[in-house]
């Protein structure tokens, strides 16, 4: 970030001296009247000092026939699905004008504690775009789930005045909220009157108010525009979300109003370089909103100007003096396609990546699960009637259903012909060896295995297979290369992508995890598979904090009644 004196803004601004640097003949998208406005912006370091008006530069670039807006914030991430370090993340999304970043880093914690949440404290601060961290409220998410670390009220307090943190992450564990956990109430207590992000799916009524009272300020779960209306109503500031795996945008396009705007916010809750390449970031959402009917203004403010208001983050949301230089350079507001991209001043550029300083990673070797044999996926018990996690496609929140299924000779066995297939959760942390079995449906897989440790939030093994040593395979896999992705099929390895960090994060560029995920997508469709989208999928199957069904390592939770199934 560049750095300018009190007394150089001021005199840069008035126009007495040159500007460190001026964008000229653009149209800036003022998001106060709407109005497109050409004009020069004078830039001093990393701020803002003049607009509306003619400038001279020490350094000038002509952007005539482009648009300028406010740069983007995603305003709830967790940069670890996008299966990146934060520096990668930084080369792979800021291209797409995203200048802030707010993320939780919870998936890391939840493998290796404070040793992550210091990492990505230290990473944010060597990046080109701005990463916000939020403290991580639920490690674990919920009592039903053995994770790699625990963290208290204690272990996170010493961090809220780090000039990285925002204030608290998620709050998961919205029973705990309601019911007045005392580690919940540590926490809630510890960030009082500080920002507190809430996430409460399907929550409403007086249960809701009840969650809101105890401090909680925005909230990105609501997947109903009804659902959303309630929140809105009660204050809170709305993220709505369009990520590779939770796709809410469209439900929620009656809200995108100019009327509403100013409490609503874009959030990708997460998006894998695969979709990026594909489609885009925030850009992509932009343009998809104002296809289904926001306006312009509605949009951009909602990407900018009401993000920032919402986190306090006064400093930026408009391309006006005194505001941080996040500007965005785009062709037209409805296409959204970027030019290029300021962030603090500084122009996105491979130049401005290599000048980063890169620390090393942190949490390698954590994949400490024993050796998996083909008996370990049997499914026990005697009654026919059996639990099934139904898959909504597009959604995290998953059907439960309940299916007949037979046992043969004192096992389960999967159901091909109804799309009943195995899922299994495998304790990695090396803290008790835990396993379950259970089934679901809506994978479409016929043949083979799937495995991934990008498991929400304990980050375990976890496998859906047809064959049970497919399944043994792909697990132990998962543990040669440190965690990661796997496709397999009849006793061989077709696909695979190593998340060496953590089980979570490759060491390698973006574009390389991209060109795999491709790989593994195609790999996984050959079994079978039709989810646009089936490692993200099957990570959200095993988060006990949304409805109605999931599975741990502890076995089969009934997320309605907060409570692991006998």
């Amino acid at each position: 970030m560049l750095k300018a004196t009190l007394s150089d803004r001021i005199d840069q601004g008035r126009g007495v001296v040159p500007a460190d640097l001026v964008l000229k003949g653009a149209r800036v998208f003022d998001l106060i009247t709407g109005d497109l406005v050409e004009t020069d912006v004078a830039i001093c370091g990393d701020t803002i000092v003049g607009v509306f008006g003619d400038y001279i530069g020490r350094d000038e670039v002509d952007f005539t026939g482009r648009i300028l807006v406010p740069g983007f914030i995603d305003t709830h991430l967790h940069i670890e699905s996008s299966l990146v370090t934060p520096f990668e993340f930084d080369r792979c999304v800021s291209p797409h004008g995203v200048t802030t970043a707010i993320c939780d880093p919870h998936e890391i914690a939840n493998v290796c504690g404070l040793v992550g949440i210091n990492y990505f404290l230290e990473a944010s601060s060597r990046t080109v775009m701005d990463i916000r961290v939020q403290l991580s409220s639920c490690v674990p998410s919920s009592h039903m789930e053995t994770t790699g670390a625990v963290l208290e009220a204690a272990d996170i307090a010493p961090l809220m005045d780090h000039p990285r943190v925002i204030g608290l992450a998620e709050f998961m564990n919205f029973p705990g909220v309601i019911h007045r956990d005392p580690g919940c109430m540590a926490k809630l207590e510890a960030f009082k009157g500080r920002h507190i992000d809430g996430h409460a799916p399907l929550l409403r009524g007086n249960d809701l108010n009840a969650y809101i009272a105890a401090g909680i300020m925005t909230e990105h779960e609501a997947t109903t525009a009804e659902e959303a209306l309630e929140k809105l109503r009660k204050g809170m500031r709305l993220l709505v979300r369009e990520g590779s795996v939770s796709k809410d945008l469209h439900a929620l396009a009656p809200l995108l109003t100019e009327r509403f705007a100013p409490y609503l916010c874009f959030c990708t809750d997460d998006r894998n370089p695969l979709d990026i390449g594909e489609h885009g970031h925030l850009d992509y959402i932009i343009r998809t909103a104002i296809e289904l009917g926001a306006t312009p203004l509605t949009a951009y403010r909602m990407a900018s100007l009401s993000a920032a208001e919402a986190f306090g983050l006064k400093d930026r949301g408009l391309i006006a003096p005194g505001k941080r230089a996040d500007i965005v350079v785009i062709d037209a507001l409805e296409s959204c396609r970027v030019q290029a991209v300021y962030s603090g001043g500084v122009r996105v550029s491979e130049a401005a990546f290599a000048a980063r300083e890169v620390i090393p990673p942190v949490g390698r070797n954590s994949v400490k699960a024993p050796p998996m044999e083909a008996a370990h996926f049997r499914t026990g018990g005697n009654r026919t009637e059996t639990p099934v996690i139904g898959i909504i496609p597009g959604k995290i929140i998953t059907e439960h259903l309940t299916y007949q299924i037979a046992p043969e000779d004192g096992d389960k066995r999967p159901d091909i012909a109804r799309d009943l297939v195995k899922i299994a959760v495998i304790e990695r942390h090396g803290k008790n060896g835990n396993r379950a079995t259970g089934f679901v449906k809506g994978f479409g897989l016929q043949r083979g295995a799937i495995g991934s440790t990008l498991c929400h939030d304990h980050h375990n093994i976890a496998v859906v297979g047809a064959d049970y040593g497919d399944m043994a395979l792909a697990a132990n896999r998962l543990g040669q290369i440190e965690g990661g992705f796997v496709v397999v099929e009849g006793g061989r390895v077709l696909a695979e992508l190593a998340l060496p960090v953590a089980g979570l994060m490759s060491l390698e560029p973006f574009e390389v995890v991209r060109r795999d995920l491709v790989a593994l997508r195609a790999a996984a469709r050959s079994l079978g598979v039709t989810l646009e989208e089936p490692f993200l999928q099957l990570a959200f199957l095993c988060l006990p904090v949304i409805p109605h069904l999931k599975i741990t390592d502890f076995g089969m939770v009934d997320v309605d009644r907060f409570e692991v199934m006998p």
